[in-house]
């Protein structure tokens, strides 16, 4: 006997139910129960649902038995399959969909299905049950270079994305395949996500490998814009010259890292011209103006970085129009500082309260992911650091790097832990008790042993 059953059974007989009665609870046809409980009728997850709502217990309390009932040990069949999944998705029970799909998943005839339920499971933002199916079917598939497979394995991409470097590396790496099996429009998307995982964790050759292979791939795109039957769907996030755009803004990264801010300033004008477009629509503009902001941004802080003082007033003036800028724009103000001796002291005061607010919930993330985020935060606490430090201001400047190896806990950056690590040791007998403690208890966090 089903145990559903033999709960409801069991309910009816403590509360002293007449059928009759409990179907009025339940807001269900007495013939129609007569029959679940007799097991003669298949039962809906509608009917579930209002059943498990006149017993007084929890919604997906039978979630499991279900599952199992009617999925694992009986054929499975779409026209429930499919509610269950979403039921249980929006419930959060993330077990149960696992135990469920990968049984279903033996039969390779619902992988057309499954997928499908993935995708609006991720449209949705429901992003740890999408994972778990297409994790499935991706697995299912993995003998074969279908499409399907390639475009799951870019959604598990994008999912698994963490604050660990070395977590984003691994996934990265094993997407990297795939990508010339996805839809030509949709490899922009796919190697512009993947670029920008590669630029936060600072792997700068890959970074330049994969900006020129979008730029190769959206001027392709480009050339046969004009070949497209006006009412075909555009695959991509963004309009295509966005995406050549882009590569060159990303190139101008990599020659930063490189400390090469001349030939950096080339690629900034370079996607300034791609962007002049005519006859632009409303979104289209939108984000040529999004690309002049950056490119003025990065005009004045390349020629910072190349020693030209005269510009910090006017980038703060930039900054102080553009607040999403703030975080990226003191990373280089407090670079070139560093670099040239600069005093910036009347800069730190100027935006002491937008700094305050750097690391918290108000934060504005703007278009950074987190690991982005993450990384960007670490850049400017160790450059706040040494800029303190440096002015003898060593309590300021220890609270800064001491956020910062707190940092490096989530991400596991171990090039900048140890680069906080070799500053603090160098000042460590400035610290008061209150920061030896903190410095402790980060070590800690970070199963060091302590100096």
């Amino acid at each position: 006997m089903s145990k559903i059953r033999f709960y409801i059974e069991n309910h009816l007989k403590d509360k002293g139910y007449k059928l009759q009665q409990f179907s009025e609870i339940a807001d269900i046809n007495v013939g129609t129960l007569s029959a679940i409980i007799r097991g003669t009728r298949l039962i809906s997850m509608n009917q579930l649902d209002q059943i498990t709502s006149a017993m007084g217990l929890e919604q997906g309390y039978f979630y499991e038995m279900y599952g199992v009932e009617c999925f694992i040990e009986s054929p499975p069949h779409w026209r429930r399959l499919e509610p269950y999944i979403h039921r249980c998705a929006e419930l959060d029970k993330l077990d149960i969909i696992q135990q469920v799909i990968i049984h279903v998943t033996d039969d390779q005839s619902y992988t057309d299905e499954l997928f499908d339920v993935a995708e609006s499971l991720y449209n949705k933002g429901m992003n740890e049950s999408a994972l778990i199916i297409y994790e499935c079917v991706a697995d299912s598939e993995k003998y074969q270079h279908s499409e399907r497979l390639a475009l799951c394995q870019y959604r598990i991409f994008l999912l698994h994305k963490t604050l660990s470097k070395f977590d984003n590396f691994n996934a990265s790496v094993k997407f990297e395949p795939y990508i010339d099996k996805l839809n030509e429009e949709v490899q922009l998307d796919a190697i512009k996500d993947l670029a920008n995982v590669y630029c936060a964790i600072h792997l700068w050759d890959k970074v330049d490998v994969w900006s020129r292979e979008l730029e190769r791939k959206a001027e392709f795109q480009l050339k046969f814009q004009s070949r497209r039957r006006k009412n075909k769907k555009r695959l991509t996030a963004y309009p295509l010259f966005t995406y050549a755009a882009y590569a060159n803004l990303l190139i101008s990264c990599v020659y930063e890292a490189r400390k090469e801010y001349e030939k950096a300033l080339k690629y900034i004008e370079k996607y300034l011209k791609i962007i002049e477009i005519q006859n632009p629509t409303q979104e289209d503009q939108k984000l040529i103006d999004l690309f002049r902001i950056w490119g003025e941004g990065s005009q004045y802080a390349f020629g910072l970085l190349l020693g030209q003082e005269n510009l910090i007033s006017p980038y703060l003036d930039y900054i102080e129009n553009n607040p999403l800028e703030i975080l990226s724009g003191f990373i280089t103000i407090l670079q070139s500082a560093n670099r040239y001796s600069f005093n910036i002291d009347y800069a730190l005061n100027r935006f002491e309260n937008q700094i305050n607010l750097f690391n918290t919930n108000m934060q504005i993330k703007s278009g950074y992911n987190d690991q982005m985020l993450n990384s960007m935060y670490q850049e400017f606490y160790y450059e706040l650091a040494s800029y303190q430090i440096k002015k003898r201001n060593y309590s300021i400047g220890i609270d800064a790097l001491l956020i910062c190896l707190d940092l490096t806990s989530s991400s596991k950056d171990d090039l900048m832990c140890v680069k906080c690590l070799d500053l603090y040791g160098e000042y460590r007998s400035e610290a008061n008790e209150t920061q030896m403690k903190n410095y402790k208890n980060v070590i800690e966090k970070l199963s060091l042993p302590t100096f």
